[in-house]
């Protein structure tokens, strides 16, 4: 004790608003190794509305949203498959969570594109609406809103193209309104995305077929609703039959 009160010390005091950076005070010995620590760091951005361990089993055995390969721009792939998403049963907040855990825990860091494949999507069942959607994106961090690149939209159908012409600008925000590339046919997919890349469900394949023999579906036309085109023709010729015709004369 007697040694110590001899020791000269010093003590400085700083207003927390001069926005000082006390590193200055430190010995070249101390910043160098503050900057060491830095470096060894990693910082990722967090939500406060992420609750730790949350059990995400349920939706991750639907493979809605399921990152894969990249596009031909480098840009690695967020597969969502709209039919494979239960709007009826999950509500939008934690549908948010799930959203932001697929993100903080498979996509910390490059850049990123969306596939979403709207093929036979029924809006009652696998739509959770414009709003929620935008919601989503908003809360974001601002670092993933610049790190994604585009969203393809495969199979867009002629009422999502009216929605989105309409009430795109209104409901998304403009840096994502522009990001949508629309996308008609698998043979289009193609040219930004090798094949191999994103694994694309049977019934894509079938109903990008059906688009392909009935190119009105892209409008809303069913030009054939009962598939009479499919049932062999049945003809019936009288020609051979006109002679045996007896005529009557009708008072």
């Amino acid at each position: 004790m007697a040694e110590n009160a001899g020791e000269e010390f010093s003590v400085v005091v700083l207003a927390s608003d001069l926005g000082v950076d006390a590193r200055s005070l430190l010995s070249p010995a101390e910043r160098q190794a503050a900057a060491d620590d830095d470096e060894n760091v990693v910082w990722h951005d967090c939500h406060a509305h992420l609750i730790a361990d949350e059990d995400f089993s349920d939706l991750e055995v639907l493979q809605a949203f399921r990152l894969e390969g990249a596009d031909k721009a480098g840009n690695r792939i967020l597969r969502i498959v709209g039919k494979y998403f239960p709007a009826l049963i999950i509500n939008g907040e934690r549908l948010k969570r799930y959203v932001f855990h697929k993100f903080f825990t498979e996509l910390q860091e490059g850049p990123f594109c969306i596939l979403y494949m709207h093929s036979t999507v029924q809006s009652e069942d696998n739509n959770p609406g414009m709003s929620i959607m935008r919601w989503i994106y908003e809360e974001l961090p601002s670092g993933y809103k610049e790190r994604l690149q585009i969203v393809y939209f495969l199979h867009p159908g002629l009422r999502s193209r009216l929605v989105l012409a309409t009430f795109g600008r209104f409901f998304l925000s403009g840096r994502l309104y522009w990001k949508i590339k629309y996308v008609s046919r698998l043979q289009y997919l193609w040219d930004d995305i090798k094949k191999g890349e994103v694994e694309i469900p049977e019934f894509v394949h079938k109903h990008d077929d059906l688009l392909e023999h009935r190119p009105l579906t892209d409008y809303g036309i069913e030009p054939d609703p009962f598939h009479l085109t499919e049932v062999p023709a049945m003809e019936y010729s009288l020609g051979r039959y006109e002679n045996k015709w007896s005529s009557r004369t009708y008072m």
